[in-house]
């Protein structure tokens, strides 16, 4: 049975989705601080009430408290009193990109590393997967999407084109682990690639890549097609590490 295809269309209700039960705090702060940097919470969106916020994610309004308490000191929610009041969205200076590179810098070089190591085999995997199984429509859907990116004029569009394409080819895989993967994977390194996108030669040669792993799905070739993958984390991993490398820089 196929996965479903609309995961990326319900982005915003996924902000708002369940946590296991043991997750803590730090990813109720992870996945509001990623949200408001992709633009899924823009500024002066009001969150919804601590209870039901706590409801929503499947967590203890202490944890939300804390989460929240955690926001204002990086200065990304604001409290208004009385009527009217609750917790807004505030974006700092520098807007979605400051927060990005906040969450770059709090990363290790290795931390990065292994985390471009592991994207990297599960992309691969994937395309390998999708080139092999994939009908001739499915691989058009994926043509197409990649043809989306590679016109995408801006940092935004360049990141939500680039998630529908991983994802559709995650699901051509017709591997429900690898999907699952894909999609953490998104939600951990997808804000990060964002920087990446903002430099043209970059995302200039991330779409040659791209145009190379279509080719290769066309032509059902799994080995080409692992290795246009692999090739786009290394390369978007390797230009984060320059640029967490230039945040250590006076």
């Amino acid at each position: 049975m196929r996965l479903a295809r609309h995961y990326y269309g319900h982005a915003t209700a996924a902000v708002f989705a369940p946590f296991k039960p043991m997750f803590r705090a730090e990813f109720v702060i992870r996945r509001l601080r990623d949200a408001i940097a992709l633009g899924l919470l823009p500024d002066g969106t009001q969150l919804p009430g601590e209870a039901d916020l706590a409801a929503s994610l499947g967590v203890s309004t202490v944890t939300v408290r804390e989460a929240l308490a955690a926001l204002r000191n990086d200065g990304l929610l604001q409290t208004r009193r009385g009527r009217g009041g609750g917790s807004f969205i505030a974006l700092p200076p520098g807007g979605a990109s400051a927060i990005i590179r906040r969450r770059l810098q709090s990363l290790s070089l290795m931390d990065l590393r292994d985390l471009g190591d592991f994207y990297a085999a599960v992309s691969g995997a994937a395309a390998a997967c999708a080139a092999q199984r994939g009908t001739p429509d499915e691989i058009e859907q994926i043509r197409g999407a990649a043809e989306r990116f590679a016109a995408a004029a801006d940092v935004g569009a360049r990141r939500q084109t680039d998630a529908r394409l991983r994802l559709l080819i995650a699901t051509t895989a017709q591997s429900p682990r690898l999907y699952a993967a894909e999609v953490e994977l998104q939600a951990e390194i997808g804000t990060l690639l964002r920087l990446t996108f903002e430099l043209k030669d970059a995302f200039r040669h991330d779409a040659e890549l791209v145009t190379e792993l279509v080719v290769a799905l066309r032509a059902a070739d799994a080995a080409r097609a692992r290795h246009a993958a692999e090739q786009r984390v290394r390369a978007a991993t390797a230009r984060l590490t320059e640029l967490r490398i230039d945040l250590e820089r006076p």
